[in-house]
């Protein structure tokens, strides 16, 4: 009887346990294998050495009002075949928007400005600079790059949500059912997924190899997001966070996330 991919990987899962001299990892399997986030740079590539992104919240606040836009998810969504499954039990989220509180719930008191009660918030993936979603993922399907960029290996994910249990920001999200039928005008450029794998936000990493921003920052029409590399002092999202307070979500879990709020 033949062998699927999900147990095949699940075979070689346990695999991790034994091997010649115990060296056997699961570095070997798969190796060499390469989505389209993960695209080798060309010679006009965006790199940095510590990538993050600052939202504005009080721009959003300002110009949009709390009923908030969707510019940026719909880009986001739609360059990533991202599918749209018409109700919230199934839905897939790699950038959305909830309210300050629920967003930013240890930072939420009874004097909070009035203006951030019940407004909009962006949630995304924080590329944490210690990841607890790496940590537990037993195919090492989760990964960080060098320059901080958290990403998935779709290929290697089998599925068991240790991630997502991991992930204390709900940043991740499983495919119940096949998401091909859902996803509107699929692009070609972009790996398209299965039932039974986890995504989420990849900071637009096959964006940045071919020289361009993230998708959510070039659709914002008030400028709201700021995504750059905050190992350069003269970067733009250093000298925001210089000139201005913010905070992060989380911050007291150690998990450092490189997603900063401006309130």
């Amino acid at each position: 009887m033949g062998v699927n991919r999900r147990d095949f990987l699940k075979i070689t899962g346990l695999g991790t346990l034994v091997g010649v001299g115990g060296k056997v990892t699961t570095d070997l399997v798969f190796k060499g294998q390469v989505e389209a986030q993960e695209a080798r740079p060309n010679a006009g590539a965006l790199v940095g050495k510590r990538w993050a992104m600052v939202v504005d919240a009080k721009k959003c606040i300002e110009k949009i009002g709390k009923d908030g836009c969707k510019d940026c998810t719909l880009a986001c969504h739609a360059v990533h075949n991202v599918p749209d499954f018409g109700n919230p039990k199934d839905e897939i989220k790699w950038i959305w928007q909830d309210t300050f509180e629920h967003v930013c719930p240890n930072q939420h008191h009874p004097f909070t400005s009035e203006s951030l009660e019940g407004a909009p918030f962006l949630a995304l993936c924080n590329h944490c600079d210690n990841p607890p979603c790496m940590r537990v993922c037993p195919t090492k399907a989760t990964y960080q790059r060098d320059d901080g960029i958290v990403l998935m290996d779709f290929h290697r994910c089998i599925g068991c949500r240790f991630c997502m249990a991991g992930c204390p920001y709900g940043s991740r999200s499983f495919n119940w059912r096949d998401p091909r039928p859902f996803i509107r005008n699929a692009r070609e450029d972009f790996p398209t997924r299965m039932r039974g794998v986890v995504e989420k936000c990849n900071f637009c990493a096959e964006r940045l190899a071919e020289g361009k921003p993230p998708a959510c920052v070039e659709a914002c029409k008030v400028k709201a997001l700021i995504f750059g590399d905050l190992e350069d002092p003269h970067s733009e999202v250093r000298e925001v966070l210089h000139e201005h307070y913010s905070i992060r979500r989380k911050p007291e879990l150690g998990t450092m996330p490189q997603i900063y709020y401006l309130v």
